[in-house]
C-alpha cells in the first residue's frame, strides 16, 4: 500500500530513496510516458504520406480519404478535455493503459480496413483513445517529477512530440517504401501493435498511479456540452473551406460560442457548490497559465498548417516522392533536435524569452525557406530548402517544451489531468485554425488550373501567413510573468495506491 505524502509535513532526513520509489521515479518512467506521446503524434501525421496508396487500394472517394485525417483529429480534439477528467478521477497511469489498449484495437483494424468507411470509422476509434493517452503523458510529468527533474522531463516531451512530428513522413515514406509482407500503406498502422504493447508493458511494471484526491465524481453534463461546444467549432474548421464556407460553417460557430458560455457558467455553479467540474474554471485566473495556452493555440496554428503546405510543395508542385520529402522533413528534426535537447539550459538563461527567441528563430527560417523557394522557382535543387529548415526546426524546438512547462508550472498537481486536458486542446484546436486559414490562402493562390509555378506561389503566400503567426507568438511570450525558468522543487504530490484508494 503506497502511504500519502503530506505537502506541509517536515521531511526527516531518511536515506536516498530507492529507485521506483515515490521520492524517486523509476529510470524507465520518462521514455515510457514520453513513447505514448510520440505514438499518438506520429499516427497524426504520418497518415498524410499513405493517403494516395490507400485510396487506390480501397477504391475510397475524396471525401472518405479526406475524413481519414479529419476523423482522427475530430475525435482527439473533442475528446481531450474529458480524457484529462478522467486521469483526474479514476487514475493516470489506468486511463493510459486504457487509451494503449484501444488505439492497438484501432490500429489493428486500420491496418486490416477493407473500405474507405471502415478506415474512418477505425481512425475516430484512433482519435478517442489518443484523447486518452494524450492528456495523462503531461500530468504524469507534473506530478511523477519535481523540480528540476519535471523542467528535463517536459523538455523531453517537447522533443518526443516534435521527433513524431517532423519525423512523420519520413517514417511513413520509409515503412510504405520498404512494403513489408505486402502491408505497403497498412504498415503506417500496423507498426503500431508491437510499439503500443511494450509501451503497456512497461507501463504496468514502472510508472506509479496518480490520480486527484478525494472521490469527486464524473460532471457527465459538462462532458456533454464541453464536446458539442467542441465539435461545433472544429467540424466547420475541418470542413468549412472544401465546402466554401457554407451557412451552416457559421452556425456552428455560433453555437460553439453560445454552449462554451453555458459551459462555463455550469462549471462556475458547480465550484460554487463544493462540486467536482469537468474544467477547473479558478484555474483561468492564473496569468501564466492562460498567456501560456494562447501561446500554445498560436504555435500550434503554424505547424499542421507549415506541415501541409510544405509536402504539398514538395510532392504536388516539385514532384517528390514520399521518401524524397521525407528526407527534406528530417532537416527540421535535425534542428529541432539540437535546440530540444538543450532546451533546458537555454530555457535557465533565458527564462521566458527562450519563447520569443524561439518564435524570431522560427520567422528568420521561415523567411530564408520563402526567399529559397522563390529563387529556385520550377527549377533547382530543393537541397537548397535545408538551411532555412532546419533553421526553423531549431525555433521550434526552443518553444514545445518550455512551453508545456510554462503552462503547467502553477497549476495545483489535484487539476493535473484537467489542466493537461485543455492544454493538448489547445494544440489540437491550434492546428485545426491554422490548417483551415492556410487552406484558404494557399488553395485561393492555387488557383483552379495549378502548375509548378502555382505551387510556388501559393506556397510563399503561405510562408507569409506562418511568419505572421511566428510573430505574434513573440509578442505573447511578453505578456507571461517574469518567472525563473527552473522551478524549485517541492514535494512530490500525493500518489495514491488502487487498493488504498477502494479502502477509502
Amino acid at each position: 500500500m503506497t502511504t500519502r505524502i503530506s505537502p506541509g509535513a517536515p521531511a526527516p532526513s531518511p536515506p536516498a530513496p530507492a529507485e521506483g520509489s515515490p521520492g524517486m521515479p523509476h529510470r524507465l518512467v520518462l521514455p515510457t510516458v514520453l513513447a505514448g506521446v510520440f505514438i499518438t503524434t506520429l499516427d497524426f501525421f504520418i497518415v498524410n504520406v499513405a493517403l494516395p496508396s490507400l485510396q487506390t487500394d480501397l477504391g475510397a472517394g475524396a471525401s472518405a480519404v479526406e475524413w481519414v485525417v479529419a476523423g482522427f483529429g475530430l475525435a482527439y480534439g473533442v475528446g481531450l478535455i474529458t480524457g484529462g477528467r478522467l486521469g483526474d478521477l479514476y487514475g493516470r497511469r489506468r486511463m493510459f493503459l486504457l487509451g494503449l489498449g484501444l488505439f492497438t484495437v484501432a490500429s489493428l483494424l486500420c491496418g486490416v480496413a477493407q473500405s474507405g468507411g471502415s478506415l474512418v470509422f477505425a481512425r475516430v476509434l484512433q482519435g478517442l483513445a489518443a484523447a486518452l493517452i494524450a492528456p495523462q503523458v503531461l500530468a504524469l510529468l507534473s506530478t511523477v517529477f519535481t523540480g528540476a527533474a519535471r523542467v528535463k522531463a517536459f523538455a523531453g516531451y517537447g522533443l518526443a512530440m516534435g521527433l513524431a512530428a517532423v519525423f512523420g513522413q519520413l517514417i511513413g515514406g520509409l515503412l510504405i517504401e520498404a512494403d513489408v509482407a505486402g502491408w505497403g500503406w497498412r504498415s503506417c498502422f500496423l507498426v503500431n501493435l508491437p510499439v503500443c504493447l511494450l509501451i503497456m508493458g512497461l507501463t504496468l511494471k514502472v510508472v506509479p498511479e496518480s490520480k486527484a484526491g478525494g472521490r469527486p465524481g464524473l460532471d457527465v453534463v459538462g462532458v456533454v456540452v464541453v464536446t458539442l461546444a467542441l465539435v461545433a467549432l472544429v467540424l466547420p474548421l475541418i470542413e468549412g473551406r472544401e465546402e466554401g464556407w457554407p451557412l451552416w460553417t457559421w452556425l456552428s460557430f455560433g453555437a460553439f460560442a453560445v454552449l462554451m458560455a453555458v459551459f462555463v457558467a455550469m462549471e462556475r455553479s458547480i465550484g460554487r457548490r463544493g462540486g467536482s467540474p469537468l474544467v477547473n474554471i479558478p484555474m483561468f485566473g492564473d496569468r501564466a497559465f492562460v498567456v501560456g495556452l494562447a501561446c500554445q493555440l498560436v504555435f500550434w496554428m503554424g505547424q499542421a498548417s507549415f506541415f501541409l503546405v510544405l509536402a504539398l510543395y514538395l510532392q504536388a508542385g516539385r514532384g517528390l516522392s514520399a521518401l524524397e520529402a521525407g528526407l527534406l522533413f528530417a532537416a527540421l528534426g535535425a534542428g529541432y533536435l539540437y535546440t530540444s535537447m538543450n532546451a533546458t539550459g537555454f530555457a535557465a538563461r533565458l527564462g521566458r524569452q527562450v519563447l520569443a527567441v524561439g518564435a524570431l528563430l522560427m520567422v528568420v527560417g521561415l523567411v530564408v525557406i520563402g526567399v529559397t523557394a522563390g529563387r529556385l522557382g520550377t527549377g533547382g535543387h530543393t537541397a537548397w530548402l535545408v538551411p532555412g529548415l532546419v533553421i526553423d526546426g531549431a525555433g521550434m524546438g526552443l518553444v514545445v517544451a518550455p512551453l508545456a512547462s510554462t503552462v503547467l508550472a502553477r497549476v495545483n498537481p489535484r487539476y493535473a489531468g484537467s489542466a493537461s486536458g485543455v492544454l493538448t486542446t489547445g494544440l489540437q484546436i491550434g492546428n485545426s485554425i491554422g490548417v483551415a486559414v492556410i487552406g484558404v490562402i494557399f488553395y485561393g493562390a492555387l488557383g483552379d488550373r495549378p502548375d509548378a509555378s502555382s505551387f510556388t506561389h501559393a506556397f510563399d503566400r503561405g510562408i507569409v501567413f506562418l511568419c505572421g503567426v511566428a510573430a505574434v507568438l513573440a509578442l505573447l511570450v511578453q505578456a507571461l510573468p517574469r518567472t525563473n525558468a527552473v522551478p524549485r522543487a517541492r514535494p512530490a504530490p500525493a500518489v495514491v495506491s488502487d487498493a488504498e484508494d477502494d479502502a477509502g
